[in-house]
């Protein structure tokens, strides 16, 4: 055999041990994907399955939970939101009426003819029922009692008239109005010096 067909023969049998070497590699790595798919394909023991189920369920009651209360919260709100709405258009409503409360206390101070009289007089106790009903009260009359800034508004002072007026209301104004606890309108007085 000559030189060159020797060579030629060496470089065959290289290359098929090659591919022999390779063949019986990819067969190798081909044996452990299967390996580790069997592997990944076990199942998790029940006892994992249960602690896995049992974490699945403590998050669900959880995020329930959560949504309840955040429910609970939001129906709170609202409720609490709609009663200072029908306060604030009451208290609203309310002093736009003051005015017409005040006239009509100034007309039947200043009638004399008793039978126009005695039928606003009808009027006015209706019209004044229905504020209390509502949650209208006067305060009490401020005249004699020492100037208290919570619940008075000072218009102006005047010299006192005797010696144990100064500092006390001597004249009221506009009557003072609560809304149920809250000072709707405080009572305009003349405070003595």
């Amino acid at each position: 055999m000559s030189t060159k067909e020797k060579v030629q023969e060496q470089d065959k049998s290289a290359e098929m041990s090659e591919e022999k070497e390779l063949k019986n590699q990819s067969e190798a790595s081909e044996k452990e994907a299967t390996k580790e798919d069997k592997e990944e394909n076990k199942e998790p023991s029940p006892e994992d399955r249960i602690a896995e189920l049992e974490e699945a369920l403590k998050a669900e009651k959880d995020q329930k939970l959560r949504l309840y209360a955040d429910f609970e919260n939001h129906r709170k709100r609202t409720a609490k939101e709609r009663v200072e709405l029908f306060g604030s258009a009451n208290q609203e409503l309310m002093s736009a009426l003051l005015p017409i409360v005040d006239d009509f206390k100034r007309a039947l101070q200043n009638l004399k003819d008793e039978e126009s009289k005695e039928g606003i007089q009808l009027i006015y106790g209706k019209f004044e029922n229905t504020l209390k009903q509502k949650g209208l009260e006067p305060m009490e009359s401020t005249v004699g009692k020492d100037f208290d800034v919570d619940t008075m508004e000072a218009i102006t002072r005047i010299p006192a008239p005797s010696e144990d007026m100064k500092g006390k209301v001597v004249d009221e104004i506009e009557q003072g109005f609560l809304l149920g606890k809250k000072i709707l309108r405080y009572a305009r007085v003349v405070v003595g010096e």
